[in-house]
């Protein structure tokens, strides 16, 4: 291995060891590429990250290697990068990794960092998330040209309700729409409107779009994961290099590229030169808050003429008051 070096991030130097380490050996992608592909788009990272407490997926031997997500600031951190104190499903907490310079998501990468995993929530006020996240998921059966006909219905949904949505590759084959928020709601409040959202795609195209949370019963469907609205729940961040073997990225677009961006356009190689070119398209997103009123409404609507309540939490939340079984319904009816 070569021998450590620094880099120059905003002003800082920061260290980076073992800089011909492969972590893509498909691609020859070492951990110096990985590092200096934050530093090209550090700017638009952090802009995602800036003071969330997040969780980093670690690959410190590449992608074949073994990986492990790190939900506690390491122990080595510096004192220049601030950390977030959350509350987890258990009520234990943890001081997250939360960053407010471009060097800190370069020092992360030289951790072998690939994927951030922001919570929708910043530091000074960890109860109420100013993101309302919504991630469509391919099932079996279906692909991203699916997921991209239902983030352009959801786009129409969102206006509807009074809602900006800003659409990202997830870097697979899903598609992330995120929502800035006012922070007023609590945890509960907002994942109540991202089943409320899921529920009218889903009645709008119910033969491809499903909020079933068992997948016994989602067949060939998109899947809107409402549970990526709980708590200690994260969504790969803009910008964030994917574990896969070609090295994609989170991509973020314009409603305007939806329809023919695909998720091998961008990685490693190419999202600088994009960066560069075309900045963020997403830089402007805080400055859009929105309001969930008009969703919330949708929600009560749904509960008192349809009877639709609570959906399922995973299996590591504490159980909720109102919310259904977390039986397995082939396994419910095998009971009786």
């Amino acid at each position: 291995m070569a021998e450590a070096l620094e880099v120059t991030v905003g002003g800082r130097q920061v260290r980076v060891s073992n800089p011909n380490k492969v972590y893509f050996p498909e691609r020859g992608y070492t951990k110096l590429d990985v590092v200096e592909y934050y530093r090209a788009v550090a700017d638009g990272a952090l802009r995602a990250l800036r003071d969330r407490p997040t969780t980093l997926q670690r690959f410190p031997d590449g992608v074949t290697g073994e990986a492990f997500f790190q939900k506690r600031a390491p122990k080595n951190i510096p004192d220049w990068i601030p950390t977030g104190r959350i509350s987890f499903p258990s009520g234990r907490h943890a001081d997250e990794f939360a960053p407010n310079e471009p060097a800190a998501v370069v020092w992360a990468a030289n951790l072998g960092c690939l994927t951030f995993h922001p919570w929708p929530v910043r530091r000074d006020d960890t109860e109420h998330p100013d993101e309302l996240r919504i991630d469509l998921d391919p099932q079996p059966g279906t692909d991203y040209a699916d997921a991209v006909r239902a983030a352009l219905e959801l786009r129409e949904l969102l206006e509807e309700l009074g809602l900006r949505g800003w659409p990202k590759t997830s870097g697979g084959r899903g598609i992330h729409v995120f929502v800035p928020i006012v922070p007023e709601w609590t945890f509960p409040q907002v994942r109540r409107a991202a089943i409320a959202v899921g529920r009218e795609l889903e009645r709008r195209a119910p033969e491809r779009v499903t909020t079933a949370w068992w997948k016994e019963e989602r067949g060939e469907r998109i899947f809107v994961d409402y549970n990526q609205m709980a708590r200690d729940r994260t969504i790969a961040s803009a910008y964030s290099v994917r574990p896969r073997p070609t090295a994609t990225v989170s991509a973020p677009l314009t409603w305007e590229e939806v329809p023919d961006a695909r998720p091998e356009d961008f990685d490693l190689a190419t999202m600088p030169g994009r960066f560069a070119e075309v900045g963020d398209p997403h830089a402007e997103m805080a400055e859009h808050p929105c309001r969930l009123e008009a969703v919330l409404e949708l929600a009560e609507r749904d509960e008192r003429e349809h009877g639709l309540g609570d959906l399922p939490y995973p299996p590591d939340h504490p159980k909720v008051a109102g919310e259904p079984t977390r039986v397995q319904p082939s396994r419910a009816r095998k009971k009786k």
